[in-house]
């Protein structure tokens, strides 16, 4: 590396990142893979270009809020360990798809090992400065790994972060190793981390010492809400409620008795029966008809329905696993999403061309519209199949991307595939326009029906790359501000938007014949003003009087008289819902969370044997055609090599070649290596989803070699046996 003298330290690091992705993607063989990190690591006893960053010195303030452990860290504190710093802000969807791939780091490397992840919370918005709302994210969230609130991204500023998320890497002795940008790189991620603690275990500078660990959450009892997202009304003016943080869907009778808990408290990825199904954080919901719903199921990357009538649920599309396609097309759960947020419900004609004597008696035809966070676009499904945009034919059961390029920037355009959104999460129908919550730009745009045209309405900048023009003005078009708005919802009675205002902490209306955005001063009962606490959804009832709110961080819902302005809580009724779909779901694993267990391998030290592992369905079952079953190594004991660690099976099997490298390791409470099935299955009536783990013990001192072991699987609906 040339002239690195000139450059800023993070400058150098990320070069010598992507050199280093470069070569190791342009690399075959996994030893051959290994090879090029530890090479990597080694460049940093005597590599003269990186001077520069051997004497960066990367500390916290002394006086920031930490969470999840008893007392606050610092970097000096924990020499000896290899820190992940995971730079985050809790609003941005990039973020939150990086948090599973931390997860899976740490379930392999956990602090004892010598690895430790913090969570360094850079604020993007003003709001996300505030503690109170930092440990709420934290909480809806399920972040287990230490977080501190760098409030002045000091640190941001002093390390010259670019974006949302970046991921540094420090050394044992606090250098920074490696800086990746963006998300998708929990594999490679994974992989060097295994290859660093290896390289400096074997220096002696790993500390394989604990943290002073402590959960910061609220606990909310499993018959409230959780997190409310957004509020759906059906024609007769019943309400669905996306209970998030619950990993449930409420169906609500308009005086508020809670007729159906679909889902659960365990969030989970499961098809069938009402009381066995389950969700994890659904953010959006919309009424197919009076007994039809449909759930943008985020977290599982997956579009939902639930029939009331045969009391069944069904994946529409989506694989369970986050997608990247910006295009789409493929039918049902074999089109992977990306963090589905809201949904809204549109009927329209075929654009066919054909004569009809009577264009009244032509029958529209369903198109389901989905705000793909993830991928900053809004897709569509289509029950039916249709011909409609410019004589474009939608196949039935397809879901495919309509509006915006997938670049995070609030452009308008008159052509719906040059349009680009920012983070879009909430969705509204009016006639012929949609209402989109475009939340990363902090503005409220529209989409015409008829042609895909994408025009502003309140909020944002004239310049598209702008998406921090936020702020809490009311004023028409680009004078108005918003702050992260998450939701919003039309009124046929008067062509009004209601707007969830959410880092606002306020309900706003807009007056769509003058693009005129207001505050509503909304008071209590005792006539106070009423504090909201980041709301993220909103729907009227059937007569148009009331706008009901999902309070999110106060988990509650208000009703808002639009007359007078004033509120009160919507009570929620549990006492006549049937609770069995609390405790009556599947046990992919059992209770005790533990993996299920084989007995011992006789695994010969010295000598590679194969374990064939063959996954037998029941006859109700089949693997959903062209759909990937996958498996992936969790963790996996030093004492064992593994030719591969994840892959996908063929015919139902997986083979893995294992050797044991040394006899000295006791495995009789801790698994030589546990292994993860994720399978996409049919039956006769839906498709789902099975995700369990496979834990392996290893007999020690095996004298006798045997070359392959079987280990056969049994899948049934709702048990794992082997």
């Amino acid at each position: 590396m040339d002239n690195s003298d000139d450059l800023p330290p993070i400058d150098i690091v990320t070069y010598i990142t992507d050199e280093l992705q470069q070569t190791y993607r342009n690399t075959n063989g996994e030893k051959e893979k290994v090879k090029v990190l530890i090479d990597y690591l080694e460049r940093w006893d005597d590599d003269n270009s990186i001077a520069k960053l051997k004497s960066t010195n990367i500390e916290f303030e002394s006086d920031l809020d930490w969470f999840n452990v008893s007392q606050p860290l610092s970097l000096e504190g924990l020499r000896g360990k290899v820190v992940v710093l995971d730079f985050f802000t809790y609003c941005c969807i990039n973020c939150m798809h990086v948090l599973p791939e931390l997860h899976s780091l740490e379930e392999r490397f956990p602090i004892e090992s010598g690895l430790v992840v913090i969570g360094v919370h850079s604020p993007k918005f003003e709001n996300e400065r505030t503690t109170a709302n930092i440990l709420s994210a934290v909480d809806r969230y399920g972040i287990t790994h230490p977080i501190v609130n760098d409030s002045r991204s000091a640190l941001w500023r002093a390390l010259g972060v670019r974006c949302w998320p970046s991921i540094m890497v420090l050394s044992p002795t606090g250098l920074p190793m490696l800086l990746l940008m963006g998300e998708g790189h929990g594999i490679f991620m994974q992989e060097f981390i295994g290859a660093a603690l290896s390289f400096f275990s074997r220096q002696e500078k790993i500390n394989l010492g604990s943290l002073p660990m402590k959960l910061s959450s609220h606990l909310h009892p499993t018959s409230s809400l959780r997190f409310p997202a957004k509020i759906a009304r059906s024609s007769l003016g019943r309400y669905a409620i996306a209970d998030a943080g619950n990993n449930r869907v409420l169906v609500v009778s308009a005086d508020g008795v809670v007729e159906h808990k679909i889902g659960g408290l365990q969030a989970g990825f499961v098809d069938g029966k009402l009381a066995l199904s389950r969700f994890n954080s659904p953010q959006g919901v919309a009424f197919l008809n009076e007994s039809t719903l449909i759930v943008a199921d985020t977290e599982n990357h997956a579009l939902r329905k639930i029939s009331l009538e045969n009391e069944l649920v069904e994946t529409l599309a989506g694989t369970g696993h986050q997608g990247n396609e910006r295009i789409g097309g493929r039918v049902g759960p074999l089109q992977a999403l990306s963090s589905p947020w809201d949904l809204a419900v549109f009927r329209t004609r075929d654009m066919d061309m054909s004569f009809h004597l009577d264009e009244r008696n032509v029958p529209e035809k369903t198109i389901i519209l989905i705000s793909m966070a993830g991928t900053h676009q809004i897709w569509g499904y289509f029950p039916e199949g249709i011909i409609w945009w410019k004589f474009r034919k939608f196949e039935p059961l397809c879901c495919v991307s309509l509006i915006g390029n997938g670049l995070e920037e609030n452009r308008n355009n008159s052509y719906p595939q040059n349009a680009a959104f920012a983070q879009p999460s909430g969705l509204a129908m009016s006639k012929d326009f949609l209402f989109i919550a475009d939340s990363e730009s902090s503005s409220i745009r529209k989409a015409s029906m008829i042609d895909g045209k994408v025009m502003p309405v309140v909020g944002g900048d004239r310049n598209p790359l702008n998406l921090f023009a936020f702020g809490d003005v009311d004023g028409k078009l680009f004078n108005a501000k918003l702050q992260h708005p998450l939701g919003v919802t039309h009124s046929d009675a008067d062509n009004k938007v209601y707007v969830a205002d959410t880092y606002n902490h306020k309900i706003k209306v807009i007056d769509t014949e003058t693009n005129c955005v207001s505050t509503l001063a909304i008071k209590s009962q005792g006539g106070t003003p009423l504090i909201f606490n980041e709301p993220a959804g909103l729907c009227l009832d059937a007569e148009g009087r009331n706008l009901l709110v999902s309070d999110t961080n106060n988990h509650a819902i208000q009703i808002i008289d639009l007359l007078t302005l004033k509120a009160r809580p919507f009570l929620l009724d549990f006492n006549k819902v049937d609770c069995a779909s609390e405790t009556d779901a599947p046990q992919l694993l059992p209770k005790n969370g533990e993996p299920h267990m084989l007995s011992a391998l006789p695994l010969h030290c010295s000598r590679k044997s194969t374990i064939n592992f063959n996954i037998r369905l029941s006859p109700q079952l089949k693997f959903t055609e062209e759909a990937p079953q996958k498996w992936t190594i969790r963790t996996l004991n030093s004492a064992l090599e593994v030719n591969q660690k994840s892959g996908c099976l063929k015919n139902g099997m997986c083979n893995l070649q294992a050797q044991v490298l040394k006899n000295d390791f006791s495995s009789e409470n801790n698994p030589i290596f546990t292994i993860e099935f994720a399978l996409n299955l049919c039956d006769t009536k839906c498709c789902l989803m099975k995700r369990f783990l496979i834990a392996v013990n290893c007999e020690p001192n095996v004298e006798e070699y045997i070359a392959s072991h079987d280990v056969n699987i049994q899948v049934d609906h709702s048990i794992i046996s082997t």
